[in-house]
């Protein structure tokens, strides 16, 4: 399921990419699964269907996802690369945060808590 802070700093169609791939990533969905028209979810989310456009062809540029004229868009063979997608992300970040001065163990530690929450929601 994808949820959409309007109030975050990353771009909503950054959002729906993110969760598009966080449910590839967990196995939500899978290889040849049909992801909803863009039209369909951006009534649903409540957004411009240019912005789930324009995600949708990030994702299918990525590889990620592929479409079928006249059937819609589907998920591609999962080669990691909706994991690589959410991880670069995140990989850029704690570069950041390192030449910032933020210590490697507490990095570190962000991420064992953040796994322990993680932990905690999916009980």
């Amino acid at each position: 399921m994808i949820t959409i802070d309007i109030t975050g700093r990353s771009p909503i169609y950054e959002q729906i990419c993110r969760g598009i791939c966080g449910d590839i990533a967990k196995g939500i969905l899978k290889e040849n699964d049909r992801i909803p028209a863009a039209r369909a979810l951006a009534k649903e989310l409540g957004l411009n269907p240019n912005t789930v456009a324009k995600a949708y062809g990030i994702l299918e540029r990525d590889g990620i996802i592929y479409s079928v004229a006249g059937k819609g868009c589907f998920v591609a063979k999962h080669e990691g690369k909706a994991d690589k997608r959410l991880t670069e992300e995140f990989e850029q970040k704690a570069v950041d945060a390192l030449k910032a001065g933020v210590s490697e163990q507490t990095l570190i530690d962000i991420v064992k808590a953040s796994a322990e929450k993680v932990k905690g929601e999916n009980g």
